[in-house]
Parts: C-alpha cells; structure tokens; sequence
C-alpha cells in the first residue's frame, strides 16, 4: 500500500473512533450540490466551503452533531442575519422559471408593509431571508429550475445558508388555487381533499399519501409545508373547514400521525419534508363561525368548555415529530391571561405549546399578524407587535419581509439577542437535519417525471373513489344499469358513454338525471346560477378599496361572510329552485361538493340518491355511480338538519346539533346486487 493511502487509511481510522466505523461515515455520506462555493477535502471527505474562508469550519462538516453545526454557524451569524431568519415572505418567480428581481408592491388581499413580497437579491443579500413561501403554479422542470437558480444565489451569500421553501397543499383536487389554502392543482398529482381524506377511514392510504406527496415536493426543491391543518371542526359555518379533516379529534388524530411520519418519516433527513402543524391551538371554534382574517371574526369562544379537545391533534403531532408549528389569528377569549392572538399569547405559546405539550421545534406564526390580524395588540406599533409575538415565543413571523424591526430591537436591548438565538436554533435544526446544507438543489428533468406520474396518479385515483360518501340511495337507483339515457350537470359528461350510459340534451329525455352541485359557488353549465346568495354580494356589492379587499380575502379563504353578518350553510335559493325542479322531473342523482357541512334537508328527501363528495374527477366519479367501485367513504362531520340546529349548537363541541340529517361516519355501499347494505 503506498504510503499516502496508509496515512488516510489511518485519519480514517482514528475519526472513526471518535465520530463511529468507516463504514457509518461512508454510509452517511451525502451527494454534496456545489455551484459557487468550493469542495473542501479533509480525512479524504469532501465538503462546501460555505462561508468561502478556504477552511473546513464546523458548520460545513456534515459529520458532526447538528447541535455543534447550529451552533458554529449561529457564532459566525450578524444580528442581522440573524434577524432575516425569522421572517418568511412569498417570493415571486420570473418568466419562465428565471429568478424574479422586481418586488411586489401589492400585498394581497390583506395588504400591509410588512408582506411586499421582495425582489430575490435584495431578499438574500439585504435582508438575509433563507425562508420562502412557494405560491407559484407552474410545471415541475419550471418550479425545480427556478428553485435552483434561488437556490445558486444563496449559495453565493456570506455564510452560504440554502434557501428553504414552504408551500401550502398542492395534491388535492381544487376549483382554483386560492391563496393561504391551496397553492397549486392539476400540476401535481390529484387527491381528494383533506376531508375526502377522513372519509377514507384509511390511515395506511394517508400516509402512502403523504410519501407520495413528498416525493414530489422533494423533486422540485420544497422542503417545508404549511400544512396540515388539523383543526376540528366543531362549528360548522367556519370558513376554513374544507383543510380539515372534519370534526372528530380521534379521526383527526388518526390522519395527523400518518401525515407526519409519510411527510417526515420517524425522524428528519435528507428525504424529509418538514411540516408546519396548524392552527394552534385549534381553530374551529370560531364564534358563529365567523373568519378571523376579519376583525369581525376574532374571537374564539369555548362555550361547552372543550378547549383541551381540540388541542389533542396537536398532542398527536408533536408526540410524532412534527418540525413546526403554527398558531392561528384568533382570540382565545376569556381562555388566557390576556385577551390576544395566539401568536403574541405567552400562555398559549410559552405555557401550554412549549411548557405543558414539551414541543421544542419552530413555531411559525400564520401571514400577516404584524399589520393585518394583529387582533388584542392593534394599539401596538408594528416593532412592538414583533416583540410581543418573539417575546411570547413565537419563531417565525409568516409572510413578512421586514427582519429589521428585529434588528432594530435586538440594538435598542428592546429584545436580548440570546432570545434572538434561541429562535434562530430552532430554525437551524431544522434545515441541517434536512441535509440542504449539503446539496438543495435538484434535477428538473427528473422532476417531470416524478411529479404526478402515472403511478402516483393511480393511487390518487383510488383515494377518490374511496372517499366518495352514498348517502342515499331509494330502490337501489345505483348502481346505474347500462343503456340508462343520462341527463348530466356539474360534471364532464364525456365519460358517461365509457360506462355504458347515454347521454341527452334535456331531463325530459332522460331516464335518469345527475347533478353535480357545488353550493353557492362557480359551477358549470346548466341550472345553477354563477353566484348565489352571500356569493353574489360578495361580487357586486362596494367598490371602495376596503370593500374589494375584503371581497378578494373572502373568496381566497372561502368565507360566506364579509362584514359580519349571520352566516346561512342552506342553499341560495335560485340554485336550490333548479335542483328541485329536476328532482321533480325525473329520478335525480345529486352528488355534492361537502366543503362544509351544508344545511339539504329539501335536495335529501326529493333526490332519488344523494353522494357527497370532497374533491373527485368525472372519471372516478362514475367508477362508483356505475358499480365498479362500491362507495366505501364515511362523512367526517355530521350534516345539520336546520339553521336553527346550527345555531343552537355550541362552536366547541362535536357532533351537538339536534337531530342531524345524516350523523357522522353516515356512508351506505352496494351489497351483492347493488342494494344499500
């Protein structure tokens, strides 16, 4: 053996006394990505020269403890650098995947200073920011090559720390991407919505879900998800029910353990994708039901007492890793010490998520609390309201793109740098424990061919079917018999001759008719109308500046109120007039978009079967309405028989409205000869 091979052999030999066997080094070595800084050598291991020094520092060699790693790199960091780690803005895309240098002067539907999305130089270079929301929508070769050209200039940077990109949910099936909810559709592959998922009642698929997903977020350069929500969703009329998995804590447990180990796996690595639990600690007891990205909407309120049910989903997350958390807009009124938004609220934060639940990741509060929600601190100025959210343990401002309200408290000794730290650690673990210290960049061909392959899609497609709920079903009308004449609403009709059935014109030609009804909503040609009820006042009515914005915020977060008034779940009448007039007519299948639980009882006495769905294409909608998937889903959430039942129920409590119309876990299948079993 030459004498320079026997020297390495010996460096190895002797590391791996102190850091574990050679064969553990070579097995944890990762495929480092270098496309500016230099490749270090020592002990015949390579390394990034991040912080471009010609050394191997301890913050660049992937062999040490990630706390060592966290805290060589904090020592080497600037208060303001720092600073630019606790805030994360959307950040824009030029065309074609180029990297966007022009800041967004419009701050969406919320406005505010502090949310301008900014151009990307000034972004890493300026304000040292390394966290970024990914609200684009585009292909995958588009996504991953834009992604690494952000990613080539983080590189560039003092200390070289990659970018990290979160995103809100892109695999479920969506009218449109709405910001705050749903970033993306069609682009990735398509499954159910979060309540579709529940109604599988199949945990296992959740998880294969969540892997999948992964997979394809990992593929163009998103390592981090603002989801899941794990709200419950006890009161009916909130607005943000259709991201929940309905209102049973024991279910929603369920799915909040396979999301987080598909998503995660058993710890973080270099395959993980970093979830950010929301909302803490439980949005659904909004009183009335009212949204509180309003200040109408602030307040939650605990009538039956059931605040620690709704924290049991958060219990299951972070039992099971969870990387961060996020706490909603809301006032715990009455619950706390003082009556503030739970991101600013240290008994929320610091007592309860920290101190009682042990959770010691990232706490990342939700968009806009320093200018828009900022609900119990309104008084504050927007450096006080960081403070006070920092100070009651909060790591992470959401959306804002202003670190140097931080700076400027951490040097007027407003706010102690060790507490600055103390963030910036937990920050920190995260993304080395990720592995994109040593390579975030990815291919972007091999992302087109991930991202929604057929295989993905295949199991998507199942979860669908599966999530499909048969309420009602009179004299075995499903499945339906070949040959039937088909009048069809709502839905592409085009796959129905695959299926054996007709298709006419008009109901007076039909056998059998079928409505797909999404209520209040933009639906498709024939019976209904385009805007329905509240939907139309929020279209047409105002046209001052604080109107249009908060028409365009209602429509992104789906609220079917705007300035407060009574929230109605019935159907607008106009729509509901159609659908009865068909049922009427002729037999009628309804198939229903649940995206909260609607107030039918007129659509379930007259239809001749009722199916509720959660997000689901034509196709495999009529594997099931044809007999070739019995429907299996079960309703996550009890449908209310009356507004008057809605409105007697406690905002807190599940599964308390009086004499529901179908109770919770409701579903009926085919038996042998396709009768209701």
């Amino acid at each position: 053996m030459r004498p320079e091979r026997i020297l390495r052999f010996i460096l190895v030999l002797g590391l791996s006394s102190i850091s574990g066997s050679t064969a553990d080094l070579l097995a944890a070595k990762p495929k480092l990505g270098p496309r500016v800084v230099k490749i270090l050598k020592s002990d015949g291991l390579s390394f990034k020269d991040l912080n471009k020094n010609g050394r191997l520092d301890i913050y660049e060699d992937w062999r040490r403890p990630i706390e060592e790693r966290v805290n060589d790199l904090l020592s080497q960091m600037t208060i303001e650098e720092k600073a630019g780690m606790m805030v994360g803005p959307t950040l824009p895309m030029g065309a074609y995947g180029t990297v966007s240098e022009a800041a967004d002067n419009s701050a969406g539907p919320f406005g505010g200073p502090t949310m301008r999305p900014p151009a990307t130089s000034e972004a890493l270079n300026k304000l040292h920011i390394t966290q970024f929301i990914n609200r684009v929508n585009t292909d995958p070769k588009t996504m991953a090559t834009w992604l690494n050209r952000v990613q080539q200039l983080a590189e560039a940077t003092r200390l070289g720390i990659p970018a990290f990109f979160v995103t809100n949910p892109r695999n479920h099936i969506s009218a449109d991407a709405r910001v705050g909810i749903d970033e993306a559709t069609r682009n990735f592959s398509q499954w159910p919505g979060t309540l579709g998922l529940a109604a599988t009642r199949d945990p296992a698929l959740v998880e294969e879900f969540a892997r999948i997903a992964a997979q394809e977020y990992l593929a163009v350069g998103i390592r981090g998800a603002y989801h899941p929500q794990v709200d419950l969703a006890t009161e009916p009329r909130w607005a943000r029910i259709s991201g929940t998995f309905g209102e049973d804590a024991e279910l929603t447990r369920q799915m909040t353990v396979a999301l987080v180990r598909g998503f995660q796996g058993k710890t973080l690595g270099s395959q993980s994708v970093a979830l950010t639990v929301k909302h803490f600690p439980g949005g659904g007891p909004a009183r009335e039901g009212q949204d509180s990205h309003f200040e109408y909407g602030k307040n939650q309120v605990y009538p039956g007492q059931n605040f620690e049910h709704h924290v049991i989903p958060f219990k299951a997350a972070i039992e099971n890793g969870a990387a961060a958390i996020m706490p909603y807009y809301s006032i715990p009124k009455g619950m706390t010490s003082e009556d503030i938004g739970m991101a600013f609220n240290k008994d929320i934060i610091t007592g309860l998520l920290r101190h009682k639940l042990g959770f010691k990741g990232v706490v990342n509060s939700d968009s806009g609390i320093t200018t828009s929600m900022a609900w119990g601190v309104e008084h504050l100025t927007i450096g006080e309201r960081y403070k006070k959210a920092i100070e009651a343990g909060t790591d992470l401002i959401g959306n804002d793109s202003t670190p140097h309200y931080i700076t400027e408290l951490a040097k007027s000794g407003q706010l102690s740098e060790s507490r600055i730290d103390e963030s910036v650690r937990r920050i920190l673990r995260v993304r080395f424990a990720l592995g994109i210290f040593e390579n975030p960049y990815v291919d972007p061909e091999r992302a087109a061919k991930i991202v929604a392959n057929q295989e993905f899609q295949k199991k998507a497609d199942l979860a669908q079917r599966k999530s499909i709920v048969l309420l009602k079903n009179d004299r075995s009308i499903l499945p339906l018999k070949k040959g039937l004449k088909v009048y069809i609403e709502g839905l592409d009709s085009a796959v129905a001759p695959v299926y054996g059935l007709t298709r006419v014109g008009s109901v007076e030609l039909a056998d059998v008719c079928i409505l797909k009804v999404t209520i209040g909503g933009r639906r498709g040609r024939g019976g209904a109308p385009s805007a329905g009820g509240q939907e139309r006042r929020l279209a047409e009515g105002g046209t001052s500046p604080a109107e249009r914005t908060g028409r365009e915020a209602a429509r992104a977060f789906g609220s079917l109120s705007t300035g407060g008034e009574p929230i109605n779940l019935t159907v607008p009448a106009e729509q509901l007039g159609h659908i009865r007039s068909v049922m009427k007519s002729k037999p009628t299948i309804v198939v229903i978009h649940l995206d909260r639980p609607y107030v039918i009882p007129e659509i379930a006495a007259e239809s001749a079967a009722l199916l509720g769905t959660f997000g689901v294409t034509a196709k495999n909608l009529f594997e099931v309405l044809s007999g070739k998937f019995a429907p299996a889903g079960k309703l996550p959430f009890e449908l209310p028989s009356s507004m008057g039942a809605v409105r007697e129920q406690k905002e807190d409590v599940p599964f308390d409205s009086k004499d529901p119309l179908f109770r919770f876990g409701a579903g009926l299948s085919y038996g042998k000869r396709g009768t209701s079993d």
